[in-house]
């Protein structure tokens, strides 16, 4: 039994988080920290899990946590992780950080994005944490960067056809669309209901966060260097991304052939599910699950691949992924505490 504990637990990835590991035959949930909610039951903030836990939120030293967990997750935000982490990978722990610290490989580019790196040196240690791609790095790694949640439906939307050089990969353009939950627990006007219902829009367009880990991904699938574009949506939903991927095709490129890449690609992955034929995702099919969904399609009269990729952004895109590298890393079912059937309707 492994002792597990999330070290910023109070929004909505900590509080998959904390689901997740209270069903887990293979953990113990220690500790879960909040300056914001110090001394209150974890029951008091998330209702939810009334009669499930009696932890309570500290506000806690990483040293002290430390001492009462094997793996940390870090539910930060970005730029903070930077200055817990190494206190956990110095006092011998598994980490698996959810925020963009660890992601780029690149600390110039990490810094051009997001803020001056202050633990750079960790970068080379940390695998990004993407299983479908890089499950045996992350079954010997000590720092994992678990992706983002569009750049996960994206990356695993194209990998199967970037490997197989189907793509001009200067023509992609991917389209996503997420729920409200994306933008976090915090109050903001943008998420607010009165602003999100009835609405769709398209934010951070040509310069969302997300776009340099994608680009990172996917130009080493393909073996190249080339840009994408990348423009986020808000759906007037809790939670859930479809992505909408276009690409002009090479030559004599079917449809059948594409499928049956993606079908050979993921034939052993657990978590991604191959639509039929003529068949494409919808976020209600994965909402509260793992699972990436992946449909597939030509437009004969523009040579265009299109893919369409549903995931929930606060399990797979989130805490069920970071709950998967946990598995791997120590060899546990890699389905351990991730068997939810999705909430449909």
């Amino acid at each position: 039994m492994k002792k597990a504990a999330i070290y910023g637990a109070s929004g909505y990835t900590g509080l998959e988080l904390i689901r997740i590991l209270l069903n887990h035959s293979n953990v113990e949930l220690t500790a879960v920290t909040s300056r914001r909610f110090d001394g209150l039951t974890v029951a008091e903030v998330f209702p939810a899990l009334s009669g499930l836990t009696s932890l309570k939120y500290q506000n806690a030293t990483p040293q002290k946590i430390a001492s009462v967990c094997d793996v940390i997750f870090l539910a930060l935000p970005h730029g903070v992780s930077m200055d817990i982490a190494p206190h956990f990978v110095g006092a011998g722990k598994k980490v698996i950080d959810l925020s963009a610290d660890y992601r780029l490989r690149d600390v110039k580019e990490y810094e051009s994005w997001y803020v001056p790196h202050k633990s750079s040196s960790l970068l080379s240690e940390a695998v990004y944490g993407l299983p479908e791609l890089y499950r045996k790095q992350i079954k010997k790694s000590v720092l994992v960067a678990n992706p983002g949640c569009y750049p996960t439906s994206i990356i695993l939307g194209l990998a199967p056809a970037l490997k197989d050089k189907f793509l001009e990969v200067s023509s992609i353009i991917a389209n996503s669309a997420s729920g409200a939950s994306g933008a976090g627990r915090e109050p903001q006007i943008g998420s607010l209901f009165c602003e999100v219902e009835n609405g769709f829009k398209a934010y951070k367009v040509g310069k969302h966060r997300h776009t340099p880990e994608i680009e990172q991904e996917l130009r080493i699938l393909a073996g190249k260097k080339f840009n994408i574009t990348f423009t986020p949506h808000l759906l007037p939903v809790k939670r859930g991304i479809l992505s909408t991927i276009y690409a002009t095709l090479g030559e004599n490129i079917s449809l059948e052939r594409l499928h049956e890449a993606y079908c050979s690609f993921y034939a052993e992955e657990k978590f991604v599910r191959i639509c039929p034929l003529g068949e494409y995702p919808n976020i209600s099919s994965v909402c509260g699950s793992n699972y990436c969904d992946i449909g597939v399609c030509i437009d004969k009269r523009t040579n265009r691949a299109i893919i369409v990729v549903a995931v929930d952004n606060l399990i797979k895109g989130a805490a069920g992924q970071a709950v998967q590298n946990m598995n791997i890393m120590y060899g546990f079912d890699e389905d351990a505490g991730l068997c939810n059937v999705p909430l449909y309707p």
